[in-house]
């Protein structure tokens, strides 16, 4: 009988191992290594295996969600170094699209930002030679970008509404990585910090500039995240250590394979008890949307702005043995509250373009344009206040995107480059005269304008680089030329510091939030 129940055990056993076997051999990923092998091995012509690789990943990864990614060795540095440290280069993040290398945005304060290159610009030749729909790989078209710090490199741009390639000279400089742009005294009791990234730094940074606003009489706080796409998970975190009380849930997690996984503030941050208020806008997306949900859901602060970007899709970073990666979603983020941050992405084209469709039915100009269905209504958790999910975090006070200055003339002169190279003149000409008349900040500010001499320049700069002389157009955009020219000089003069607090005074989400904490009875809710 023993021998029996032996023998049934193993034919058990090996008919257990047969099976596993078969679904191993019958497995998608056996099926897709037999397939490579095969061509690699036996096709009539010579392949390049590596390329076949990549580009099956590329496709495999398309077909799940808009931010699972692949990234080859040097992208993956590249796209880690606005996150880590500093480096030597031009200055830009950007992305190759259909073998142009597409600008995502200028790092704050870079060689390239300072001469005009804008976000969307497509860099089309280096040093003469054309590196946009020639398939040069991204190590190659770096090469030529990157270099010693104080070397110059030529490039040419082209832009959206201009015709003809733009260029440019950068000199090349160690690249300051900041996550913090700018923080300032608004009044004598307001604060304002900006922060672009959440990255590695962030919440060194902010706790610095907290301590030093503080130290200037800093009672209430306005935190504007507006553009900022987001960064690493961690930052988030420790920014939200600073304003929310011990064991608030800040941020949770789940996924098919990943079980929740909870964040709670630790709940000793430095800014416990003073009022807040975040400025977001639609650009605002991934952390900035989960310091900005944790804010709200717990009713630590008011959120004034338009929806943000509904980007809450969590990415485990796979290295691959060659120094590639894959950024693969693994989890979607909730709120405390329990609201997912992720807009729908089951149509991609549409997913796209939905900041486009946002605002072509009105979201951007009117709150009423917005409408959210009751399933994904939710209350915040100490004032019962009513909030949604379903994507993005819609803010307690709706600011309308102000477009009425931004007549075609003035878009002509931003995107031919002649605002900036009129303040490029001017700081030439200029810089020691001023440093010497004004000395500080504070006193520049105060009295420095922008001359009628100026302004005529400017036009004749405009037109040399194309942008036809509109009267009427010119009159409406004037207030915006004004300022951006003097926050460009303030910029020169100083830091980005300076150049915020001249720009944020035509910024109507800036206005709203000084006012609502210029009002002694809004309810902002008290920390135990």
């Amino acid at each position: 009988m023993r021998y029996r129940f032996f023998f049934f055990l193993t034919v058990s056993i090996f008919v257990s191992a047969l099976h596993a076997q078969n679904k191993l051999l019958n497995s998608p990923s056996r099926k897709l290594q037999l397939a490579e092998f095969a061509i690699a091995n036996l096709y009539v012509d010579n392949v390049d295996e590596n390329k076949l690789v990549e580009d099956a990943i590329i496709s495999m990864l398309e077909e799940l969600d808009p931010h699972s990614t692949y990234s080859d060795p040097e992208e993956v540095k590249r796209l880690n170094e606005p996150l880590q440290g500093n480096f030597d280069g031009i200055g830009i993040q950007f992305n190759m699209v259909t073998d142009t290398l597409f600008i995502i945005q200028p790092v704050s304060g870079g060689p390239s930002e300072k001469v005009g290159i804008l976000a969307g610009d497509r860099i089309i030749e280096v040093n003469d030679t054309i590196i946009a729909g020639v398939k040069m790989s991204t190590e190659e078209v770096m090469r030529r970008l990157r270099g010693p710090k104080g070397s110059k490199v030529d490039v040419k741009i082209m832009r959206n509404g201009v015709k003809d390639l733009i260029p440019f000279t950068i000199k090349r400089d160690k690249i300051p990585v900041y996550s913090l742009d700018a923080s300032y005294m608004v009044n004598r009791h307001i604060g304002y910090i900006r922060i672009n990234r959440f990255a590695a730094t962030t919440g060194e940074e902010f706790r610095d500039a907290l301590h030093k606003l503080q130290k200037k009489g800093m009672k209430d706080l306005i935190l504007d995240l507006q553009g900022n796409g987001g960064g690493y998970l961690n930052a988030a975190i420790e920014l939200c250590d600073e304003l929310l009380g011990k064991k608030e849930l800040i941020v949770y997690t789940e996924g098919r394979r990943n079980p929740r996984s909870e964040f709670n503030a630790k709940g000793d941050g430095d800014f416990q008890n003073g009022r807040l208020v975040v400025l977001v806008d639609e650009y605002s997306a991934s952390a900035s949307e989960i310091v900005t949900g944790a804010i709200q859901d717990w009713d630590r602060g008011i959120v004034v702005g338009r929806r943000t970007f509904g980007k809450g899709l969590v990415q485990r970073p796979i290295d691959l043995p060659d120094g590639s990666m894959i950024r693969l979603t693994v989890a979607r983020y909730y709120t405390p509250s329990g609201r997912c941050i992720q807009k729908p992405y089951e149509n991609i084209e549409q997913y796209n373009q939905d900041l486009i469709e946002r605002y072509n039915r009105g979201e951007m100009v009117s709150a009423d344009s917005i409408h959210f269905p009751d399933s994904l209504k939710t209350r915040t958790l100490r004032l019962g206040r009513t909030v949604y999910g379903g994507g993005g975090i819609m803010p307690d006070y709706f600011i309308p995107l102000d477009t009425t200055m931004y007549t075609d003339y003035y878009l002509d002169l931003r995107n031919k480059g002649a605002i900036v190279q009129e303040n490029l003149k001017l700081i030439d000409r200029h810089r020691n005269e001023w440093i010497k008349k004004y000395k500080t900040f504070d006193r520049f500010n105060r009295d420095f304008e922008i001359t009628e001499d100026m302004l005529s320049e400017l036009i004749e700069t405009g037109k040399h680089t194309g942008a036809k002389y509109d009267e009427a157009q010119y009159r409406t955009a004037l207030p915006l030329i004004k300022t951006q020219l003097k926050a460009l000089i303030a910029r020169d003069l100083w830091d980005m510091s300076e150049y915020f607090q001249v720009i944020n005074e035509l910024s109507d989400s800036m206005k709203k939030a000084i006012e609502l904490l210029e009002q002694p009875g809004l309810n902002f809710p008290k920390r135990e």
